[in-house]
């Protein structure tokens, strides 16, 4: 396999995003020691929020797991920013978080975030192999059905 994650997505017929720029006081990714650890990430196309409204409600349970898995895949383009597009300074995914704005009867969070999980596992094999947690939320920034987040363990 590639050392490259661009070169992976592609092969998964997935096209990386430039990563997206922060909208508010803080920055994309942060390296402390050998964790990389990386903003959340909502779903975007052509740099515009996807996706938008709640599961239970306005948004249906293949929608947003497919929100779940653009916002993965943006994740992916930080962390190939992050790392210089070079994989092999990758150890594994530490912990995926995923946040999905929901009605309070919505009880399907696990299945929304498989996108993401699947996404991650599918692009970086056994590295991508986390632990996760899936939270439903009132609302996410710019009314998005989904945001995700992650740590990564890098080489020393």
């Amino acid at each position: 396999m590639s050392d490259s994650l661009r070169q992976r997505a592609q092969a998964l017929g997935l096209t990386l995003p430039t990563p997206s720029q922060p909208i508010a006081n803080y920055i994309n990714h942060v390296i402390s020691q050998n964790h990389l650890y990386v903003s959340g990430q909502i779903p975007l196309v052509e740099g515009k929020p996807a996706y938008v409204g709640r599961l239970g409600e306005s948004v249906s349970d293949e929608e947003g797991t497919q929100a779940a898995e653009l916002a993965a895949l943006g994740l992916l383009g930080q962390l190939s920013n992050a790392l210089g597009d070079d994989l092999s300074r990758l150890v594994r995914t530490v912990r995926l978080g995923v946040f999905i704005a929901s009605s309070g009867d919505f009880k399907q969070q696990s299945v929304v975030a498989n996108g993401a999980s699947n996404l991650l596992v599918n692009a970086l094999g056994e590295k991508g192999r986390h632990v996760r947690t899936a939270v439903g939320v009132s609302s996410l920034p710019a009314g998005v059905a989904v945001e995700v987040d992650a740590i990564f363990e890098l080489r020393p």
